[in-house]
This record gives structure tokens, sequence and C-alpha cells, in this order.
């Protein structure tokens, strides 16, 4: 029967050494951030206008009167941020097909992939809220919405699409040819190649930058308050003028920062478990690099 293994005494000092290093290290990285943080407090507190800045941003009474309102508004946020990301999905998909699609036949519809792209890229995004949730409504056409959080939540995916499709463009071209090469020799059409062996590739090598764009329109979802939306942005916006204190802001603050930290952690978790962080190069088009 073997015997079990028992380390030796050279590997015992081995582990000893590291589990000392380990909490040298954790010693230290702990007193430096102690260090850090009461030196930025002390250092805060301590300024001359510090007691009407904690008065004016940081009041209990009014961080707890405006919460549920603020908690409201900030519902409305997650929901146009989740129906806009599957439209931006879906639509940033197709604008990556178009772009990739290959002969003369299909070269107006690359053209005007490409325009979009480049047009909505290059449009600021508060610009191009205005110009949907100000200039649609004046057309005056049948149909047309006319609710803030619809004409807002089309600028968002307006804009948004045009990012990821550079995203799932840059996945689709990291997928070797000899892949599609392979699939066709098996006799599948391009079609067939693109849909079974590109596209699920594809897909999973861009995942974390598509999270990453996730979590900025988690932010950019807020935005949709310049056209009258009641969000967390409008909400805290109402809350501040009814209790001329400026708390509310601070604390849509928290609850956004509080809706995208989990998704945030998620993001780079998943990006060392893929090895994207090595690898960014790959992605020029991805919306994490912009």
């Amino acid at each position: 029967m073997p015997r079990a293994w028992t380390p030796s005494e050279r590997q015992r000092e081995r582990d000893a050494f590291r589990r000392g290093r380990a909490r040298r290290s954790t010693a230290v990285a702990l007193s430096s951030t102690v260090a850090l943080s009461a030196v930025a407090v002390l250092g805060l507190v301590s300024s001359p206008g510090w007691p009407r800045v904690k008065a004016s941003f940081f009041d209990l009474d009014v961080a707890r009167s405006s919460l549920p309102a603020v908690l409201e508004g900030l519902w409305l946020n997650v929901r146009v941020m989740v129906v806009c990301a599957v439209l931006i999905v879906v639509l940033a998909m197709a604008l990556a097909l178009a772009r990739t699609l290959r002969g003369p036949a299909f070269f107006p519809v690359r053209v005007a992939a490409t325009a979009y792209v480049d047009v909505f890229r290059g449009l600021p995004l508060i610009l191009v809220l205005l110009l949907v949730g100000f200039g649609l409504p004046g057309l005056r056409l049948q149909g047309v919405p006319t609710s803030a959080v619809v004409l807002g939540g089309l600028a968002l995916v307006l804009t948004y699409s045009a990012y990821v499709a550079e995203v799932f463009r840059a996945g689709i071209e990291s997928v070797h040819p000899s892949q599609v090469a392979a699939a066709r020799s098996l006799g599948l059409s391009r079609g067939q190649a693109m849909r079974h062996v590109v596209l699920p590739q594809a897909v999973r090598r861009v995942v974390p930058p598509l999270l990453n764009d996730l979590v900025a329109l988690s932010k950019d979802s807020g935005l949709i308050s310049i056209l009258g939306a009641v969000d967390a942005v409008r909400a805290a916006q109402i809350q501040t003028a009814t209790y001329a204190n400026f708390t509310p802001y601070v604390v849509a603050g928290v609850l956004f920062v509080i809706l995208t930290i989990p998704l945030t952690r998620f993001t780079d978790a998943l990006a060392r478990r893929s090895g994207w962080l090595g690898s960014q190069g790959a992605l020029a088009g991805a919306g994490a690099l912009r």
C-alpha cells in the first residue's frame, strides 16, 4: 500500500515563508489603505467649507425622505436598460453581419451599415438624445411616439448599437479564416458556416466587452431625464428642489454605484477567466477600449 505524501522539511520552510510574506503584504496593504483614507477624510473635514457642504450634500433626514422617490426612478432606469440592451444586441448583430457580407451585390448594404456606425459613434449621446427627443415629435408623423421614455430609449439604442456592432465585428474577424474554410470543405454554405462555426466563437470572445458596454448603458440611462422622463436623476432633481438640498443627488449616485458594482465585478471575473484582459489588442473596436 503506497504511503501518503508528506512534504519535506525544505517544502515546509518554503510554505511557511510564503505564508509569512502573504501576511506581511496584507498588513502593509491594510495599513497603507487606512493611512491614506485617514488623510483624505481629515483633509476633507478640516476644510473651511466642510460644515456647509455636509449640510447641503449629506443631510441624513433629506436622504431618508428622498430615497423612495429616487428608488422609484431607478426602477425606470433598470427597465429602460434591460429593454434597450436586448434591442441593442439584435441591431448590433445585424449591423456587424451586414459589414462582413462579401460580394459586389452587397456593397450598398455594407456602405449603409458603415455609415450608420460612423455617424452614431461620432455623435455625442446627449446630442442624439436631443435630436431624437425633440426632432421626431416635431415631424408630427402618424404613429411616432411622444413618450420621453420611449424616445430616450430609442436614442440609447441608436448610439450603443453602433459601438456594440464594432464589438461583434471584431469578434467575427478574430475567428481564423481556416475555420470557415474547414466548414465549407464539409459542405456547409457560407451562411451555415457563419451561424454554426463563426458566431458561437465570436460571441464567446466578446462577452466581457459587451458586459462593459452594459455597465456604461446602466449609467447613461440616466440621461433620459433631459427629455423629461422621471428616472432616478430627475427624481433627485425634483427632491432637491423640494428640500432646497443637494443630498438627493448623492442618494441617486450611491444607488447607481450599487447597481453597477456587481455587474462590474462579474465582468472583471469573466474577463480574467476567459483570458480577455491579456488580449484586448485583438478587439480594437471593442466598446471597452473607446
